[in-house]
Formats: C-alpha cells, sequence, structure tokens
C-alpha cells in the first residue's frame, strides 16, 4: 500500500494508547488518516519472542510500525518481521524522550548520534520492501536545534529515508518527566517549515500541540506535506476524524459517531468471545462524544459499567440511552 497519499494527516503513535483496538475504531471515523501503532521496541521482537504484538485487523489500514531500537541488525530483522505482518511503513522512533528509552538507548537520544541513524534507517531500508520513515524532534538538550535539525535530516537523507515526521519541540532527556516534554519546552513550527523549503526533496509532517483540523489545514497551507496530531484525536476522536477525509484528503468519509458505536459492536462481540474485556476496547471510545451534551453521562456509563464482569454490547446500548436522555433535557 502507497503510504504517503496518506501522510497529508495520521495519528501520533502513543504508547497505552493506540493499540490495535484504538485503531480499528479510528479507522471506523476516516477512511484516509494514517494511523501509527504503539512503539514495539526491535529486541522484544528479535529476542524477545514478542511477534504477537504485530497483529493488527485488515481493516485498520493504512497503518504503520513504529520500531524503537539501535542496532542496525535487529531494527532490520524487525523491520522484515513488520513486512511479513503486512506493514507497508516502517518508522523508526526517533523522539521518544522517557527514562525507558533513553535507557535503551533508542528514541530522542538518537538524535545526538546521526550517523547510528543512518545506519540503522540503511538497514531497514535494506530489510524490506517497507517504506521506511523517521520521526524526530528537533533537538535534544543543549543541542542548537538550527545546527542539529538540518544535521540529522542530512544522515536520514543520505540513507535514502524520504519521509519525516518532525514533533516540533527539543526534548530534555535531562530534568523533564515525559508528560512535561509534550508540554513545557515551546513549539518552534518555522524552524520545521523551515527544514520542508530546505529539504524539498524530503516529505515532511509536522507534529505537536497540533488539536483542530482547522491548525492542521493552516500547517498544509504553509507548506508541509502532512501534519500528525496526538492526544487531542485520542480525547475528541470525532472532532478529528469525522471531518478528515473531507478537509484533508477531498475523499469520502468515514462514519458519524452513533453509527461508529453501531459498528463496533461485531467487533466488541468477536473480541469478548475469544476472551477478552469490554473496557479494553471502550476506554478507547470514551471521548467519542466530547463537546457534546450528554458526553459526561457516556464516559461515566463505559467507565464504571465495562469492568465489570460479564459486561458486553448491552452497555454501549446503555451509554447511548443516557447520552439521549441528557442530550433532550
Amino acid at each position: 500500500m502507497q503510504m504517503n497519499h496518506h501522510a497529508g494527516l495520521s495519528i501520533a503513535p502513543m504508547m497505552d494508547w493506540t493499540d490495535r483496538h484504538c485503531r480499528y475504531f479510528h479507522r471506523l471515523l476516516s477512511r484516509h488518516t494514517l494511523l501509527y501503532t504503539e512503539m514495539v521496541t526491535a529486541p522484544a521482537l528479535v529476542r524477545g519472542g514478542a511477534r504477537h504484538l504485530l497483529g493488527f485487523d485488515a481493516a485498520e489500514q493504512p497503518v504503520a510500525l513504529q520500531l524503537g531500537g539501535s542496532d542496525p541488525k535487529e531494527l532490520a530483522q524487525a523491520t522484515a518481521m513488520g513486512w511479513d505482518e503486512g506493514y507497508g511503513e516502517v518508522n523508526l522512533n526517533c523522539g521518544c524522550p522517557s527514562d525507558r528509552v533513553k535507557s535503551g538507548c533508542f528514541g530522542a537520544v538518537l538524535m545526538q548520534d546521526p550517523a547510528l541513524v543512518a545506519d540503522c534507517v540503511a538497514a531497514m531500508i535494506a530489510a524490506s520492501p517497507a517504506e521506511v520513515t523517521v520521526k524526530c524532534r528537533i533537538g535534544v538538550d543543549d543541542q542548537d536545534p538550527a545546527e542539529a535539525l538540518p544535521r540529522f535530516l542530512e544522515a536520514i537523507r543520505a540513507a535514502g529515508v524520504r519521509r519525516v515526521i518532525i514533533h516540533a519541540r527539543k526534548a530534555w532527556l535531562q530534568g523533564l518527566s515525559p508528560k512535561d516534554n509534550r508540554e513545557i519546552p515551546p513549539l518552534d513550527y518555522p524552524l520545521v517549515l523551515e527544514m520542508k523549503r530546505a529539504f524539498p526533496d524530503l516529505s515532511v509532517s509536522i507534529n505537536g500541540g497540533i488539536a483542530s483540523l482547522d491548525a492542521a489545514e493552516a500547517l498544509l497551507a504553509q507548506g508541509v506535506d502532512g501534519v500528525m496530531i496526538g492526544r487531542a484525536a485520542y480525547h475528541q476522536p470525532a472532532e478529528i476524524l469525522c471531518g478528515a477525509d473531507a478537509r484533508i484528503f477531498g475523499r469520502p468519509g468515514g462514519l458519524g459517531p452513533f453509527e461508529a458505536v453501531e459498528a463496533m459492536k461485531p467487533y466488541i462481540d468477536r473480541h469478548l468471545a475469544a476472551g477478552g474485556r469490554l473496557h479494553s476496547v471502550t476506554r478507547h471510545m470514551l471521548g467519542l462524544f466530547a463537546g457534546r451534551p450528554g458526553a459526561r453521562a457516556w464516559r461515566r456509563v463505559l467507565s464504571e459499567g465495562a469492568t465489570r464482569p460479564g459486561a458486553d454490547t448491552a452497555l454501549l446500548d446503555a451509554a447511548l440511552a443516557e447520552l439521549d436522555r441528557s442530550a433532550a433535557a
């Protein structure tokens, strides 16, 4: 599958959030937005026997795999596994600032070693036909982003990368938590836009602090090739995704919020029949009616009931009924 077309809008890989249930749900709301897995580490796949982490439903396509790692051979093997499982894009994480990632020598710390990243992506590109992309920050710690970012982009471009997603903040590996790193370092959209002008042959997507389709369209109009949205798409999925196909891609869209609830029921039934729990799926649906009358009642019914033994899709009907009553009050 050609992924570049779908990169006009993408949903960020988010640990503990963008699992296969979340992606199936998001796909109902938008047919064309590019979805990403949670980060999967190459060592877990190659040495840990965790190939099950690559599983996904064909209905999620277009979906890309994000890998974490810093060993070219392991990343090459993990990329080949991803291609074999059906991923048309494999993304290397060079932006996550968490302690676990830092101690494993992958994520944002890799921005300090562009040559190593070039070796990694070259090995990944050689390992399969999958498109290899990189997600990075504008710099880390005391780096000057105006110097560090172009140096980093030059290295990965020379190694064969043709698409990059840039989170427009520095990452501070000392002194800031992962949460703080998403909010405290200032955004520098102009630098990312400058990188697109400096590297016209690279497809550049911008990430960080983008909370609406209006903001996404404004950035696209300034010249970037794509916009990646994270937490806003998770907490207000209908607001971001239901209008994305028409506004970003100029194509017919996915389902509306109420239709999506109905479409999730067969999926949930299959999940429950396989021994799964309702909460594993519905936790990703809590924000579906965000901003609408009754949204709090919808969240309350699902949050309180989905973890109870025997909970099934009847809970969705109960939540919808509360939503309807609240909306009519």
